[in-house]
């Protein structure tokens, strides 16, 4: 699924929500890309949106050591 969204700059403010058995959808992740160290992580970034506005979001998304990010959704706007 393409991203609705584009990331501009760095992703600041990171900060990890939940690891491993905590995670909801672990079984997902791991059977759509692999075991791994999964944790659930939110962050702060400049986005810009399919329709060309640029906003401040809270971003959430899922990462592991080797595989890397996946699933990155906007949570809410700060604007």
């Amino acid at each position: 699924m393409p991203l609705s969204f584009e990331i501009l700059g760095p992703i600041y403010g990171i900060e990890t929500i939940s690891t491993g058995q905590g995670i909801r959808d672990l079984a997902v992740l791991q059977k759509h890309f692999g075991r791994g160290k999964w944790r659930k992580v939110k962050g702060f970034a400049t986005v810009r949106l399919a329709d060309g506005r640029i906003a401040e979001a809270e971003i959430h998304w899922y990462e592991a050591h080797g595989i890397g990010r996946r699933w990155i959704k906007i949570k809410r706007y700060m604007d």
